[in-house]
């Protein structure tokens, strides 16, 4: 098994309107038999989706579409291959090709494949069955663009308790009120 993994740099580029910059970033271990879509996955978990209930699509450098073809109801662009019977086998060393997550607030990612494949008991320690993050940086936004529970993208942000922690259960001696003595 000695390097013969991937090692899949992904930056996110930009989404719900706003190019990222510095733009936060996964580099993802994935066997050449792993699936693209199951990269997808990798992808939005990695990446804090939580509402996973929309498209995706891959665009590679050759202009290769790919994507599940079953989402699309028959209205998949010309020429897309099925993302889930399309392994990641024909990427190359140094290859770039993007990544777009939800097709209507366009979460574009830009993917590096690294120029050596790794060996995933080094890095990883196990071989997963599925493609993994293991490395990362960068703050991620929220995939609806809501800073906290209720955001209605009008109401003003809600305020800062006044001591800290203090609104927490005392679950940890860090939280809640502090008691003296």
């Amino acid at each position: 098994m000695a390097r013969t993994w991937l090692s899949i740099r992904v930056e996110l580029v930009s989404g719900h309107g706003a190019d990222l910059w510095p733009r936060p970033g996964r580099v993802f271990a994935a066997a050449c038999s792993h699936s693209f879509a199951e990269l997808a996955t990798a992808i939005d978990l990695a990446f804090g989706r939580w509402d996973l209930a929309h498209l995706h699509l891959f665009t590679l450098s050759d202009g290769t579409r790919v994507s599940p073809l079953e989402w699309w109801d028959d209205d998949a662009p010309d020429g897309t291959v099925d993302g889930h019977a399309t392994k990641l086998s024909g990427l190359q060393a140094g290859e770039q090709f993007a990544y777009v997550f939800d097709m209507g607030d366009d979460w574009a990612h830009l993917c590096t494949v690294a120029e050596k494949r790794i060996d995933p008991l080094d890095e990883l320690g196990e071989a997963p069955d599925h493609p993994v993050p293991y490395w990362g940086w960068g703050s991620l936004p929220d995939q609806y663009a809501r800073r906290w529970d209720g955001d209605d993208g009008d109401s003003p942000m809600p305020k800062r308790p006044s001591r800290g922690l203090s609104d927490l259960p005392p679950i940890l001696p860090w939280w809640g009120e502090r008691r003296r003595g």
